[in-house]
């Protein structure tokens, strides 16, 4: 895709937004990106035909839209129908990544080929769901994943019942400034809160939405109303229900409870403002009717490590992934 361009050879910015949508989405400070609706959605069959798309811009994030960025190779397009969200990308940030290979991640960064199909609103669920490798968690608007869960553990023994943790006091997994590296398959992901997509996040604001769960239901970054039913209730910091483990451990690697290892923290309800799924029904800018939703925080489990609702079937992940990642 050819880049407008000054007359000094640099290339230009060419953004199409409605809103506060280009700071939700990250656009890249350079390069072309175009975001725009979609209006058929029959001629869009793969990620390659997202740079075909030349339609009117969709006003907010929970309806169609498209991304293209020929700098950061960017390329999304959601559809949605009466019930369904319609995923298509190739998983490459529209942001600011590290350098990969990098000395603690052999891996390059390559582009994905995403299709999912989540349902437009979540139906909670007689249970939760707890993540189990491979299962990612939720696809951010720009495309690229949230992916918890670390194939590293304890003398690399998975049966070992340590299993560490990608951001830790003892993490060394090559992660970047976004909390993301990549996967031996060339999958860039993320492990925590991604700055570049959170950088409007603050005490004054609601947080932005930032992408959406395997079960459909939308996840924010950590700011929200104090009364979750209250939108002029003022904005508070929304805190995780998990703590360390007091004492020591009691056997495997030892040691005192110190975040190394996802089993060093354990749910304790009421001690936050979330959830065993790190998220809480309330109502958000994007849904004044109020949705369950899930939060992103800085502290554990920085990414949901549990599903309230069914994960969609295309978004189902089985089989063991190997490290290092």
């Amino acid at each position: 895709m050819n880049s407008p361009r000054h007359s000094s050879g640099r290339p230009t910015r060419r953004v199409v937004l409605l809103g506060g949508l280009a700071a939700a989405l990250g656009v890249s400070a350079c390069g072309r990106t175009t975001v725009t609706g979609v209006s058929d959605p029959t001629t869009l069959t793969s990620a390659d035909s997202i740079a075909s798309s030349s339609t009117t811009v969709s006003a907010e994030l929970t309806g169609s839209y498209s991304i293209v960025d020929s700098v950061t190779g960017t390329q999304i397009d959601v559809t949605v129908t009466v019930d369904r969200r319609i995923i298509r990308a190739n998983g490459l940030p529209n942001h600011q990544r590290g350098s990969f290979p990098n000395a603690n991640n052999p891996h390059s960064v390559s582009a994905q080929t995403y299709e999912f199909q989540l349902p437009l609103h979540g139906t909670r669920a007689g249970r939760t769901t707890q993540l189990v490798l491979p299962q990612p968690f939720g696809i951010a608007t720009n495309g690229v994943l949230f992916d918890p869960l670390a194939a590293e553990w304890y003398r690399r023994d998975p049966a070992s019942g340590w299993t560490i943790e990608a951001i830790g006091p003892s993490a060394t997994l090559g992660l970047d400034d976004n909390n993301a590296h990549v996967q031996p398959t060339g999958a860039y992901h993320y492990h925590g809160l991604p700055t570049a997509m959170a950088s409007q996040q603050g005490a004054e604001r609601h947080s932005p939405l930032l992408g959406w769960a395997g079960d459909g239901f939308p996840i924010y970054a950590g700011f929200g109303y104090i009364d979750p039913m209250d939108p002029t209730s003022g904005i508070t910091e929304l805190s995780s229900s998990y703590r360390l483990r007091s004492g020591v451990r009691p056997d495997g690697p030892g040691g005192v409870y110190d975040g190394t290892y996802t089993e060093d923290f354990e749910f304790v309800a009421g001690h936050g403002m979330l959830d065993l799924a790190n998220g809480r029904q309330g109502v958000t800018p994007e849904y004044p009717d109020g949705t369950y939703y899930y939060v992103l925080t800085d502290t554990f489990p920085f990414i949901p490590r549990h599903f309230v609702g069914t994960i969609a079937d295309s978004f189902r992940r089985s089989g063991r992934r190997d490290g290092p990642r």
